[in-house]
């Protein structure tokens, strides 16, 4: 605490109680995850199959383009947004919030959402469970070759780590902010 009246910054920048180093690599990690996807839909929307073997979309660009680039964008900005639940602002309003600036976040307010989300995103990768390995009637898009194929897999792969990540981050956010410090 002396530090904290030494240095009057340190105090808006650091957590109530220390974040694990683990929960702050996730943190760092799940934008990153979410990147290959988000870069993978972009040839997409101008209408490259990546592999596909589908019919080409009847869609035009003027509305796949805006999509793809819409929900790439939202994927990584919650993607980023999960940096909260390490970070100050995800405990106390930030100062360039007019009305609320510096009050406490009740912990519920970020716990319940961040659950919600994370279990909606462990609910894709038992999707992508089934969906690749062809369980339970589900079945891939057929790919005109292996590499396409094996591509997309790593890709979706990697983004379906997301959901579990959230969920140890919010069990480590609920941690620190609701048990009793030891």
């Amino acid at each position: 605490m002396a530090i904290l009246a030494k240095h009057p910054k340190a105090a808006t920048t650091t957590t109530e109680r220390p974040v694990p180093r683990w929960a702050e690599t996730v943190a760092h990690v799940i934008p990153l995850i979410g990147l290959p996807v988000c870069l993978w839909r972009l040839p997409i929307g101008f209408g490259f199959q990546m592999g596909m073997d589908l019919p080409r979309t009847s869609q035009p660009l003027w509305v796949t383009v805006p999509y793809v680039f819409t929900l790439s964008l939202l994927s990584e900005a919650f993607a980023l947004l999960c940096s909260g639940l390490v970070r100050r602002w995800g405990e106390v309003v930030p100062d360039f919030v007019p009305v609320l600036r510096g009050r406490r976040i009740p912990p519920a307010a970020v716990i319940a959402p961040a659950t919600v989300a994370g279990l909606a995103f462990t609910l894709l990768t038992v999707d992508w469970v089934l969906t690749e390995f062809g369980l339970a009637g589900f079945s891939t898009v057929e790919y005109t070759n292996g590499w396409w194929r094996a591509l997309a897999a790593t890709v979706s792969g990697l983004f379906v780590l997301w959901g579990p990540l959230v969920l140890a981050l919010t069990y480590a956010y609920y941690r620190r902010r609701c048990r009793p410090a030891r």
